[in-house]
């Protein structure tokens, strides 16, 4: 039986590769997930696993440009009908930014959704394409990626701070639990062990703002001088609006697995290690 990774050079897909070796990982050269001929070359009968890494993040663009939909959307029913025809389970990965963020309290699973943003939409799509297809699904919804060799919010203030930056302003009315893409696909892994199905959340341990998040990557990754600026959502003006608290509660993903997330700040720390190792790799 064949496991397939949709999404391969993405952070999470990367993640998965190296939780599941066996699999063989896809990216957009062998794959074009919007071509519905070519996933049903790649998805037929004796596949037994899809994991859907692949995404369009371009949170902002999608607010002016549909084509986000292919993919998060549209692509994600066809995947789901053809692993409802090979008779294989999809595990796709959404995200917190299907929620509008006036909740006082962590997103639980069955709350209502209410995307503020066309990304948030699109994502929400897919969700119920996959849900409605017949196939066997688990949707994980996860926040505030981070890894190595990605675009993400933690490597661009460290950028900016070993650019020479002297001072960043950074959002700090937003709420929400960073996630370390690694850590995600261990928690994909355990779910798909024990057999979970319909949508489960996942995210590290700890709430925080962007700010807070600048500010433990800048201090544990040796820019303590860098001088952060903390503002509101209002003076630091996006194309795509953002849920003011997009903080996921992850009690099912505990009572399911029987264990927590660890805190982010420690996956923080193994996140700046793996990022020291492949600079000095390459330095070498």
């Amino acid at each position: 039986m064949t496991e397939l990774i949709l999404g391969a050079g993405g952070m999470l897909a990367r993640g998965l590769a190296g939780e599941r070796p066996h699999a063989r990982s896809l990216g957009m050269s062998e794959l074009d997930i919007t071509d519905p001929a070519a996933l049903a070359r790649a998805i037929v009968p004796g596949v037994s696993l899809v994991w859907n890494a692949a995404a369009d993040t371009r949170v902002d663009l999608a607010e002016t440009d549909p084509s986000h939909l292919a993919v998060n959307d549209v692509a994600v029913g066809e995947i789901a009908r053809l692993c409802r025809d090979a008779g294989a389970l999809l595990v796709h990965v959404s995200t917190d930014y299907v929620f509008d963020g006036r909740a006082g309290r962590a997103w639980r699973e069955d709350d209502p959704v209410a995307p503020l943003n066309a990304y948030g939409r699109g994502k929400l799509g897919g969700e119920r394409r996959a849900l409605a297809s017949g196939a066997e699904v688990l949707i994980v919804r996860t926040s505030w990626s981070f890894a190595p060799g990605g675009i993400n919010f933690v490597d661009t203030m460290l950028d900016l701070a070993a650019s020479g930056k002297a001072e960043l302003k950074v959002v700090d009315d937003q709420r929400g639990r960073p996630t370390f893409a690694p850590d995600l696909a261990r928690a994909l892994g355990r779910l798909v062990a024990i057999g979970a199905r319909g949508v489960v959340h996942f995210a590290n341990a700890g709430e925080t703002t962007w700010y807070g998040l600048a500010k433990e990557a800048l201090a544990r990754g040796g820019f303590p001088h860098v001088r952060l600026v903390p503002c509101t959502t209002a003076e630091f003006p996006r194309p795509a609006a953002r849920p003011a608290n997009s903080v996921l509660d992850t009690s099912l993903y505990e009572r399911l697995t029987g264990e927590a997330p660890r805190h982010f700040t420690e996956a923080l720390d193994e996140h700046l290690r793996r990022r020291a190792e492949t600079a000095g790799a390459a330095a070498t």
